[in-house]
Formats: C-alpha cells, structure tokens, sequence
C-alpha cells in the first residue's frame, strides 16, 4: 500500500514486517524484536493521523497473520442522469451504497448485499468499474490498506426503508452533489461511475 506520504509509507511498512515477523518467527527474541518494531509503527501512525494509540492500534496492528488490505463494496446506481447515494446516520453525509466486504462473500455478492441494507435496492452488478488503493484517493490517510471496489449496478427491485446505517436516499445530478463523505466516495469517484455508466466500452481502472 503506498499513501503518497514517505512518513506513512515507513510505517505501514514497518508494520507490515512487524505483522509478518510475529506470524512466521519462533524464536522468542524476534517475536519481542518484532512487537517492538510494531509499537514503534503504531506510535508513528499516531503521530500522523491525529488518531488516539488505541485507535491505531484496533486498525493498524489488530490483523493476524500475512498482513493484506482490507476490501469494500460500492455501488454506482443510476435513474434519469443521477446517481443514487445514502444518507450516513454516523457522518452526517452522503455516499454510494457499501461497505465492507464479508469474509464469506465475494465482492459481487458483498454490493449486493450492501446496497440491500443501505438503499434497499435489489441490484445486479454488471460492470467493475475501477479497484482503487484508497488512500491514494481518499481523505484522511488511514492507518491501514484498503481497496475499493465500485460496481456499476441495476436495479431490479425494491424500495428504500430506514434502517441502522442511513436514513434517507436520493437521486442527485452530478453537478448537483449533496455534502459527501469523503472517506467512502469523493465527487471524482462519482464522476468516474458516471462517465463509466455512459461508456459501453468502459475499461475497468485500478491501481
């Protein structure tokens, strides 16, 4: 994972050493060299996204075994020349439908999953748009990879209902966009699913 920041680059790739050192090494003294190289990543990751040592921790230095990025799901829904997005109880803010992928779903099966609970569409993912590195895209940089998979979808049923994560839906015109979250869409992704949405001959873009 590379986040365009040489400061955060060293700690996640400290991390990433540390993680796979504690995972593959028997030998006592390296489990504790490799802890401390770890504590040290997670301090350094501290320093740079404001976020308490608890935090980073939970995120950063919680995963075991091989260390690899997470993944999640959006989906790009469109009527009459708009863009259908969710209304974000914990954000206050708007975004695509998605969310983290489950370990027993693919991420064809996780989009539909979560446009289901978030919008309450039924929809059919004919198209990857793009596989993104997030934090090459995405504000703040985040104390762990992430790769974002949006599908360009249709629907096939459905209504909206509120639930648990939003509380209201819409269709938005592009030059039109209500207060997004950043964190999970900004209006060049958007503006990528729209231009993808008008292309049949679409190339599916990734990092």
């Amino acid at each position: 994972m590379k986040t365009n920041d040489q400061f955060a680059d060293w700690a996640v790739e400290l991390q990433s050493i540390a993680q796979n050192g504690l995972k593959y090494s028997h030998d006592v003294f390296d489990r504790e060299r490799y802890q401390q190289v770890r504590e040290i990543a997670a301090q350094m990751m501290e320093i740079k996204t404001e976020m308490s040592i608890k935090q980073v921790k939970t995120l950063f230095c919680g995963d075991e075994g091989y260390q690899t990025p997470k993944i999640e799901t959006r989906a790009a829904i469109f009527k009459d020349d708009k863009i259908l997005l969710v209304h974000e109880k914990l954000t206050d803010d708007w975004s695509m439908p998605g969310g983290w992928c489950e370990a027993n779903l693919s991420t064809e099966e996780n989009c539909i999953k979560e446009a289901k609970e978030e919008s309450g569409r039924d929809v059919k993912p004919v198209l990857l748009i793009a596989l993104q590195d997030r934090n090459k895209h995405n504000k703040p940089i985040l104390a762990t990879g992430i790769m974002k998979a949006f599908y360009l979808c249709q629907v096939i049923g459905g209504e909206f209902e509120e639930n648990d994560e939003t509380s209201d839906c819409r269709y938005f015109a592009l030059d039109n966009l209500p207060k997004l979250s950043i964190d999970r869409n900004t209006p060049e992704q958007i503006k990528m699913c729209y231009e993808a949405s008008k292309d049949n001959h679409w190339r599916t873009k990734f990092d």
